[in-house]
């Protein structure tokens, strides 16, 4: 069996564990080509997974600002309003939101930065004025604790090295993303300003959904990896509600449920799902009422769908009342949608903010426990797949799921 050394390429599936003022969070990375003579690893990973075999796993713990920068006072700055360049980008006029992420390319006379700089800042109202506010550029995971889990997925013998370009392997699993889905310093993220729940098609989803759409949104590598999450959050013979279904559940085969209500909006669709046992055609955009008892379910999924809800929060006091103590609601999404249908909201945020805006919901309904997040990115995408040739990766998958309180 093959072994890491200096002269192999690997490939690591890699969770980051850590946990906020409101939730806990995994983040998984999937890296694609690293090189042990090459690359940048952590200390500790680096000497560790020497001699290590294929499927192998090692565990980290990383004390704050250790695995990423450490959280500094000179990464904060007091804006000036011209500073704040809200109009960066040509799309618009772009407003200041209390903490909100943003591309530093947008700040303005800061010595260090440049209009090119596409990495995020956290733009932070003033607790006493309301309207002055500083640029947080400290990394969002700065001041957490975290625990690394690390799987080796692939190892192959490389030839001759002749340099190349190196990977941070610590960069890989932590910019541009992990920790932007919690709040800063428990404050509340503005996600509620600027009309969020428009949408440009107002237009009634009943006749928007009126033909069927036996497509799949997710390419199979991640549609399996949506399967097995639910097979890990649901259990078996339980009674369980597919909300905003359609043709697929992506539920594991083996797993066998006692019930499985799915409610939508096209009859051909939800007709075209052999899992479903009961079918309910209802618009929750018209009428965000569950027509269903009350403690009724171990659980409620809503997969590949939530951006498209205008009353979430109601949505979510009704998922609270039907499941029943101790049962799960478990919304899962990726970065593909309807566009026209989708809030304004969700496209104008960062792809790792959404699981904090479906959180601020899960808060705001009340009534839920345990909240947890989910990312998974990195896969490589099926080679026949008809995106491969323009996409090298699987659709990445988030999921938010928290628990019903027994209250």
């Amino acid at each position: 069996m093959p072994q890491m050394n200096k002269k192999t390429l690997a490939k690591l599936r890699c969770e980051l564990r850590w946990e906020s003022a409101i939730a806990k969070h995994r983040d998984c990375f999937n890296t694609t080509r690293l090189n042990l003579w090459r690359d940048f690893f952590p200390p500790q990973l680096e000497s560790d997974l020497m001699g290590r075999s294929l499927g192998e796993q090692t565990r980290y713990s990383f004390a704050p600002g250790e695995l990423v920068e450490p959280a500094s006072s000179h990464q904060c700055f007091r804006l000036k309003p011209h500073q704040f360049n809200q109009r960066f980008g040509n799309k618009g006029l772009i407003p200041q939101r209390n903490g909100r992420f943003y591309p530093r390319g947008m700040l303005q006379e800061i010595s260090t930065l440049f209009t090119e700089d596409r990495h995020p800042f956290r733009l932070i109202a003033d607790a006493n004025t309301k309207t002055d506010f500083y640029a947080d550029l400290n990394h969002p995971l700065a001041s957490y604790p975290l625990d690394l889990q690390v799987t080796i997925t692939g190892i192959w013998a490389q030839g001759e090295q002749r340099g190349g370009r190196s990977q941070d392997v610590a960069a890989l699993l932590t910019d541009n993303g992990p920790g932007m889905q919690t709040r800063w310093r428990d404050q509340p993220t503005d996600f509620w300003s600027d009309m969020p729940f428009m949408r440009r098609d107002c237009r009634s989803d009943l006749a928007f959904y009126d033909q069927p759409r036996l497509i799949a949104h997710l390419d199979q590598t991640a549609q399996d990896e949506l399967a097995a999450l639910h097979g890990q959050l649901l259990a078996p013979n339980s009674q369980v509600l597919d909300l905003m279904s359609s043709w697929q559940t992506h539920l594991p085969d083996e797993l066998a449920l006692a019930e499985l209500v799915g409610l939508g909006l096209n009859e051909v669709e939800l007709d075209a799902n052999p899992r479903l046992t009961e079918r309910v055609v209802h618009d929750l955009n018209a009428m965000p009422q569950l027509p269903f008892a009350t403690a009724q379910f171990d659980a409620v999924i809503c997969s590949l769908s939530i951006e498209y809800l205008i009353e979430p929060i109601a949505v979510l006091r009704e998922i609270a009342r039907v499941l029943k103590p101790g049962g799960v609601c478990v919304i899962v999404f990726s970065n593909r949608w309807f566009p026209t249908k989708a809030i304004q909201l969700w496209e104008g945020i960062h792809e790792f903010e959404r699981p904090g805006l479906i959180l601020e919901y899960f808060l705001a309904a009340g009534g839920f426990i345990e909240l947890e997040t989910f990312s998974l990115r990195g896969l490589p995408r099926p080679a026949n797949d008809k995106y491969a040739d323009q996409m090298a990766l699987s659709d990445p998958i988030y999921a938010v799921w928290g628990r019903r309180s027994a209250d």
